[in-house]
């Protein structure tokens, strides 16, 4: 049964034609690679899957409703957008880790901040840092441990290695790997790294704004 379902979807700015008819099923625990030129609308399309701009026509259904139906929040956290240079935001790390709590009105956990800031290679002191000492690739990898301390239904990931050294997107690949095969979390990742292709199931690929082919492991 489909999780999500992209119909006929058109995205224009501009007077511009960013993305042209795109229909794509997609199922409760499928891994898929999005990759194309620079340019051929991959962010676009993640953007859209993940309500933060307008489509121009066509719908986005996720669990057979039209996104625009969901309340903004409530849709967010099933459906979490990682950015390619995500923002952090407050004066601490632990201000970022704590506000996926106070939106739920939830107690911080601080025991699971901590586990999983030591998964992607921090330590527990890393918590209290101030965010302007962080270096681009801890910022990435704070984001991402504050995306993942609710797990979401769908994760969108847009170039989320490009700042990490070999060691720490081995990390990154491991966990990915791991929410989407132990936790059944469906993963659309935008990558341009080739050596990043064999971690998913799915592969498409968008050129120009439509897509120019699908293939699978």
């Amino acid at each position: 049964m489909p999780l999500l379902e992209l119909k006929n979807l058109y995205f224009k700015a501009n007077d511009k034609s960013i993305l042209t008819d795109i229909s794509l099923t997609i199922d409760s625990g499928d891994f898929i690679t999005i990759s194309g030129p620079s340019g051929s609308g991959k962010s676009t399309l993640l953007k859209l899957i993940a309500n933060m701009i307008p489509i121009s026509s066509g719908d986005i259904l996720f669990n057979h409703q039209p996104i625009n139906q969901y309340l903004p929040t409530d849709y967010r956290k099933e459906v979490s957008y990682f950015f390619q240079s995500p923002v952090l935001f407050g004066k601490t790390v632990r201000d970022n880790l704590v506000f996926p709590y106070d939106i739920r009105q939830l107690p911080f956990n601080e025991e699971r901040a901590l586990f999983l800031l030591k998964s992607v290679n921090l330590k527990s002191a890393d918590l209290t840092r101030a965010i302007d000492s962080l270096s681009g690739g801890e910022k990435q990898r704070v984001a991402f441990v504050r995306n993942l301390l609710f797990l979401p239904k769908i994760l969108l990931l847009d170039e989320v290695t490009s700042a990490l050294d070999q060691e720490n997107k081995d990390i990154l690949h491991k966990i990915i790997k791991d929410l989407n095969e132990e936790q059944n979390i469906t993963i659309l990742w935008v990558t341009h790294n080739q050596d990043e292709f064999n971690l998913s199931s799915k592969h498409i690929t968008l050129v120009n704004g439509e897509l120019a082919g699908d293939s699978h492991e």
